[in-house]
């Protein structure tokens, strides 16, 4: 066991007097020693270039030709959807021009049959008036003959019944003229 740490304790020493020495100017990190700058430089010009080409011929025009066909897939979509705007207003101004248009015959298919029925209607009242004139001039004739019916029978009526009065007051029978004279004079004061 003692000697594990001896040498551990060498391995440390010498460890340590390595990274003097390298510090002192021997072999330090390979990227900061100055003989290797030419070399390290060469070779990243190369690596550069070769990115570079590598870059520009094969990955630049993948990702240009990714960009074009994104960009006419957007001009594309863009133009499309211009494409059905247009015909979405053209197709709104077509349905108010149509609906307009109905709205109008509505209206005018209202008035029209407005108007029939406004002179069905006027047809049939004065039909309706007429008969009811008629209806009215016939009862007024009816009347009227009845009157003068009975006028004439009121005369006769009146006549025997003065003559039964007088009659019965003087136990002697009137005079027909007599009876019919008076009879026309009461007729005619209450006509």
């Amino acid at each position: 066991m003692a000697e594990s740490h001896g040498e551990a304790k060498g391995g440390e020493a010498k460890g340590t007097a390595s990274a003097h020495t390298e510090a002192e100017g021997g072999h330090g990190f390979p990227p900061f020693q100055k003989e290797t700058f030419p070399s390290q430089i060469a070779s990243l010009v190369i690596a550069f270039v070769a990115l570079y080409v590598i870059v520009s011929r094969v990955a630049l025009p993948k990702v240009g030709a990714v960009i074009d066909a994104r960009q006419k897939s957007i001009d594309g979509d863009l133009a499309e959807a211009q494409r059905l705007k247009d015909e979405s207003e053209a197709a709104m101004k077509a349905y108010e021009t149509e609906l307009a248009t109905a709205r109008a015959r509505a209206q005018a298919i209202g008035a029209e049959t407005r108007d029939k029925l406004a002179a069905s209607s006027e047809a049939e009242r004065k039909a309706l008036e007429d008969s009811l004139a008629a209806k009215l001039a016939a009862a007024e004739t009816s009347i009227a003959s009845t009157r003068a019916t009975a006028m004439s029978n009121v005369r006769g009526i009146a006549a025997d019944a003065a003559s039964a009065i007088v009659q019965q007051l003087t136990g002697k029978a009137p005079a027909a003229k007599t009876v019919e004279a008076a009879v026309d004079a009461s007729l005619k004061g209450t006509a």
